[in-house]
């Protein structure tokens, strides 16, 4: 086994996939959280001012206690993590395309032994994703916010994690969406579609009219997974938000109709597996010559 992981990792390191994909992936989190955090900076400064303080007293809140540095940095990794999931669909696809995948399975005891290495290397590159992601974003988010705006140790933790999470279940979303599909221009077409377009048009009615549907879509559980986080580290902080508004919060922080974080990692992790093993099905059992 150790020997097939080794030649996996080598087989994608020896390609430009990693870091061709990896450098945008650096650009966008850091570009992104850059100028979301400025645009937070923006709206406590306004939110300083005699009149809105007035008003805030009058609706019982106080903005001195947001941290919506929260909001940024979980917006910043939602959007990162397509990348990852772009990349798994395009390693595996593209090794059915060119037929790179038949050697594997001649070279190796057997098609499980193939598989269970490739699923050991895609978790690790999406772990690594995930930690490029994070640090972007955290950069963005220091030079961007003033310090007394900053998250808690335990709110950057808590969002690192679930951000590393997001990125490996996205990878492993998107390797099995290549196997199923197993055409490069094919399966990034679905993915891009049904995730930035299908379902981001879809939320617009469901919010409307079936607001807690969002959280078990696939696109809404894996935003509410680092939405959610964000939410309720916010929410934590803040005391003084009313009931009324923290429908709100969770709009700005991603998670509108989401479940609580950690229900929302469960939600994903099964639309995850689901496409991964029927990717992992098809690969095991049809004809790859």
């Amino acid at each position: 086994m150790g020997r097939l992981v080794k030649a996996e990792f080598r087989k994608i390191t020896t390609t430009k996939l990693w870091w061709a994909l990896l450098i945008p992936t650096v650009l966008i989190a850091f570009g992104w959280a850059l100028g979301a955090g400025y645009l937070g900076n923006a709206f406590v400064d306004l939110l300083d001012g005699p009149e809105a303080r007035e008003l805030e007293t009058v609706l019982g809140v106080d903005s001195g206690e947001w941290i919506v540095s929260y909001f940024a940095i979980a917006r910043s990794i939602n959007l990162a993590t397509l990348f990852p999931l772009v990349f798994g669909a395009l390693a595996i696809s593209a090794e059915f395309s060119t037929k790179t995948i038949t050697t594997t399975f001649l070279t190796a005891p057997n098609r499980v032994s193939a598989l269970l290495a490739k699923t050991v290397v895609y978790v690790a590159w999406g772990a690594i994703y995930g930690l490029a992601i994070i640090l972007s974003v955290a950069a963005g988010i220091l030079i961007s916010t003033d310090s007394d705006r900053l998250p808690t140790a335990a709110g950057w933790l808590g969002l690192a994690v679930v951000g590393v999470l997001a990125s490996i279940l996205m990878t492993l979303f998107g390797v099995g969406a290549g196997a199923l599909v197993r055409s490069v221009p094919g399966v990034i077409t679905l993915l891009i579609l049904y995730f930035l377009v299908v379902e981001n048009g879809a939320q617009l009615v469901l919010g409307i009219h079936a607001p807690d549907v969002i959280g078990f879509l696939p696109n809404g559980s894996v935003n509410g997974l680092t939405g959610s986080m964000a939410a309720e580290l916010f929410l934590t902080t803040a005391e003084s938000v009313p009931p009324w508004l923290e429908d709100g919060v969770r709009a700005v922080a991603g998670a509108t109709g989401a479940l609580a974080w950690w229900l929302s990692g469960l939600v994903f992790l099964g639309w995850s597996a689901l496409v991964f093993g029927g990717g992992w099905i098809s690969t095991q059992t049809r004809d790859i010559t």
